[in-house]
């Protein structure tokens, strides 16, 4: 039994004749008649009950039209489906982000064009720092992520430039320090700090540590916090002053301050990095979207 047999079968019961089924399919009625036949033998049941009148259809007949008819409804939903996910246009991403990225703004409008432009395909969206975005990347389990990329991009991940943060320096609000405005990196040298550990992001913490070395600043750590958002409350609660990526400014906790750094620069590309193996066109599609 091929499509065709249901599809002239159809036909023929909702136009109620060979002839009627012929001129709407262009298929020949002997070429139709057969195909009726051939079906009803595969069955093992009359579809048809020939009269001088023309075709009506059996109670077996009734029931296999209803049947045939979500056959082919089945069938050509499947094949839209299969069209829309070869073309990107259907499917499922799974996307890592910093949390502090999408404040931004930049990477929450990205989000929502995609979906507004391909709104079949579903996101889900976890929130990671980079180094476990970068792994889960790497071991398929995110088909990309909002990185902050700090050294050299991991083999086999590839990145769209999306922006550029620095950092600057969160002190408890009632602290004067930095009120008369940016302050020096060397001037911070008994300011107690709290920061991450080394083990959460390496190529960071020592990047940010030789930067501030640079500078003559020796970070002064009383306290460490996994997060930006632990360090950040732990700087509303006085313990100490933290640097921290500036988009947290898009966000302000509250009793934080936001102090610029005169001479202190450690650059934050943030970039959507992704596997380019092209074995997803739904990400392919954000991908090109983004860019």
């Amino acid at each position: 039994m091929e499509l065709r047999h249901l599809r002239y079968f159809i036909a023929v019961a909702e136009l109620r004749g060979v002839r009627a089924a012929s001129e709407q399919l262009h298929v020949t009625q002997p070429a139709i008649s057969r195909q009726i036949q051939d079906l009803e033998q595969a069955i093992g049941a009359a579809l048809f009950e020939r009269t001088p009148r023309g075709l009506t259809l059996t109670a077996a007949g009734e029931a296999y039209l209803a049947e045939a008819r979500d056959i082919l409804a089945r069938v050509d939903a499947a094949n839209r489906l299969a069209r829309q996910i070869a073309s990107g246009l259907h499917g499922h991403l799974r996307i890592g982000f910093v949390e502090n990225a999408a404040w931004s703004g930049v990477v929450s409008r990205a989000l929502r064009e995609f979906e507004r432009v391909v709104p079949q395909v579903s996101l889900e969206l976890q929130p990671m720092n980079t180094p476990e975005q970068l792994e889960a990347i790497a071991a398929g389990r995110l088909d990309g992520g909002f990185c902050y990329r700090v050294g050299v991009q991991p083999e086999g991940i590839a990145g769209v430039p999306v922006l550029e943060q620095n950092v600057v320096l969160a002190v408890p609000e009632a602290w004067p320090l930095g009120q008369a405005g940016p302050v020096a990196a060397a001037t911070l040298r008994q300011t107690p700090f709290i920061a991450f550990p080394r083990r959460v992001y390496p190529a960071y913490y020592d990047r940010l540590l030789s930067a501030c070395a640079e500078r003559g600043l020796t970070l002064d750590i009383r306290q460490e916090a996994s997060t930006e958002t632990a360090i950040l409350s732990l700087v509303s609660a006085g313990m100490g002053a933290a640097i921290v990526n500036a988009a947290n400014r898009d966000r302000p906790p509250a009793r934080v301050r936001f102090v610029e750094l005169q001479d202190l620069s450690v650059p934050l590309p943030l970039e959507f990095c992704f596997v380019a193996n092209g074995a997803n066109v739904a990400l392919e599609r954000f991908v090109e979207q983004l860019r």
